[in-house]
C-alpha cells in the first residue's frame, strides 16, 4: 500500500479504530492467537487492497468502515455462554446491532455487517462491497487458523496491522 493509500485507508478508519468501545476487540480471540481487533482491521486492510488491485469502483469508506466492524460483536465466543451457542450464525446480526448503537452506519456498512457469514446467513450481499468484505473475511480467516494449526511463526500481517491500528505520526 502506498502512502496515499495508507492514509486514506488510516482517515477512513480513524474514527472507529480510536474509539474506546472499538478497542475492547483487542481484549478478544478471533482465531488461533489473533484478536478481534486484529482480524477486523487484516480484513479491512484486504478488502482495500482486492478493491484496488482489480480496479473497482466502489465506495471505500464504506467498505473500509464495514470491514472493521463486520465482527463487532464484543464478546469471547470461546467461552461457554448459552449466549455464544450457534455463534457463526448469530454474531453478524449482534455485530450490526452493536455497531448501529455506536456508530453511524449507512446502507452499504449494514449489508457488510450483516451479511459477511452469507451463506450461514441466508440472505445474500447485496453490494459489491459487501462481497469483497466477505472474500477477504474468509482468506484472512483461512490464513490465521492455518498458521495456528501449523503452528508457523509467521506474524501474519501483525506488523501491518500495528502500524495500521497506531501509526507512527
Amino acid at each position: 500500500m502506498d502512502s496515499f493509500e495508507k492514509d486514506y485507508f488510516y482517515n477512513c478508519a480513524d474514527g472507529i479504530i480510536n474509539a474506546e468501545i472499538y478497542q475492547q476487540l483487542d481484549g478478544f480471540i478471533q482465531h488461533g492467537e489473533t484478536t478481534v481487533l486484529q482480524h477486523s482491521v487484516s480484513v479491512a486492510y484486504y478488502s482495500y487492497k482486492i478493491a484496488k488491485k482489480l480496479k473497482l469502483k466502489c465506495d471505500f469508506e464504506s467498505l473500509i468502515r464495514g470491514a472493521l466492524l463486520h465482527d463487532f460483536f464484543l464478546y469471547d465466543w470461546h467461552v461457554y455462554d448459552k449466549s455464544h451457542r450457534l455463534h457463526g450464525f448469530k454474531h453478524a446480526k449482534t455485530a450490526l446491532k452493536n455497531a448501529d448503537i455506536h456508530f453511524n452506519l449507512n446502507h452499504t456498512e449494514r449489508d457488510i455487517i450483516g451479511k459477511h457469514m452469507w451463506p450461514l446467513n441466508l440472505r445474500p450481499p447485496r453490494y459489491k462491497e459487501s462481497y469483497l468484505v466477505w472474500t477477504a473475511d474468509k482468506y484472512c480467516s483461512l490464513i490465521e487458523t492455518t498458521l495456528r494449526i501449523f503452528k508457523s511463526k509467521k506474524q501474519f500481517p501483525q506488523k501491518l496491522v500495528y502500524e495500521l491500528i497506531k501509526p507512527d505520526k
